[in-house]
């Protein structure tokens, strides 16, 4: 296990900042909150803070809060400046206190808590009576990107720095769908999978390295890492070939949007 957690770089983590932000309106779009009726927005996992914008200008009479585990990611959203307010907080301990929001977001968030389908409840729990929950999170976690990383990371010698090292995952999304509507909720929850073109040199390690590759580089020691980030960018290359439009990263992602049975003033009308 890693002595430390590890640490997250915001403008590393922004090198696809427009590929990373598209699914968070979509999930958005399928919210019909109404604005003038939301007076308080939960961002769990908010990051650099870069999507608050979706979120101030979607609910402008509303209280935003994010919150996010990592101190760097909370700094960065702070220093932008946009109205939120942001602390660094563990979603568990957020979900150990009593406030509650009248739209709940989490995203590209939850497939880094262990068995999160756990959290569910008191996910809705701690939204308003007739409020809403907003859930994205990636699932390609069967793509070359994520594999090819696992594998190399199982292999001598790196595979005693990196055993029980942080490593995201999450189910499909009909596995949402039954959770949320046993706990009495309306849901719609749909997949996606994105083609995301990229450019320049080995596009698909800058990727990974700023979100799911991140733990397990920063788990090897410095004499390991360079030799561990050269491999895995020569078997990326090989699984995703450049095109004539770029290299072409297929991304498929899990949205889910539940509405919290109850009469609570942030309904905007089921769909």
């Amino acid at each position: 296990m890693p002595a430390t957690e590890p640490t997250w770089d915001p403008a590393r983590y922004l090198a696809y900042a427009d590929e990373r932000s598209r699914p968070f309106g979509e999930l958005l779009a399928r919210v019909p909150a109404d604005a003038d009726r939301v007076r308080t927005v939960v961002d769990l996992g908010c990051g650099p803070g870069h999507l608050t914008p979706l979120l101030t200008s979607r609910w402008p009479g509303a209280t935003v809060h994010g919150l996010d585990s990592s101190p760097e990611m909370v700094e960065a959203a702070r220093r932008r400046g946009d109205g939120a307010t942001y602390d660094v907080a563990d979603l568990r301990d957020w979900l150990a206190g009593d406030e509650r929001a009248d739209v709940l977001v989490t995203n590209a968030t939850l497939q880094w808590v262990p068995d999160h389908l756990g959290l569910l409840p008191a996910l809705v729990e701690h939204v308003s009576p007739g409020g809403w929950l907003a859930i994205g999170v990636p699932a390609n976690f069967d793509e070359p990107s994520h594999v090819l990383r696992e594998q190399l990371a199982a292999e001598e010698p790196y595979a005693e720095h990196t055993g029980g090292v942080a490593s995201p995952a999450a189910p499909g999304a009909r596995a949402y769908h039954e959770s949320l509507t046993a706990l009495g909720c309306a849901v719609d929850a749909w997949e996606t999978t994105y083609l995301h073109v990229l450019a320049g040199e080995d596009p698909v390690f800058t990727w990974i390295s700023g979100t799911g590759a991140r733990p397990t580089l920063q788990a090897l020691p410095a004499d390991l890492r360079p030799g561990f980030e050269s491999e895995l960018k020569a078997r990326l290359r090989a699984a995703y070939p450049p095109g004539p439009a770029g290299v072409v990263m297929p991304f498929r992602r899990v949205f889910v949007v539940a509405q919290v049975p109850g009469g609570g003033a942030a309904t905007g009308g089921a769909e």
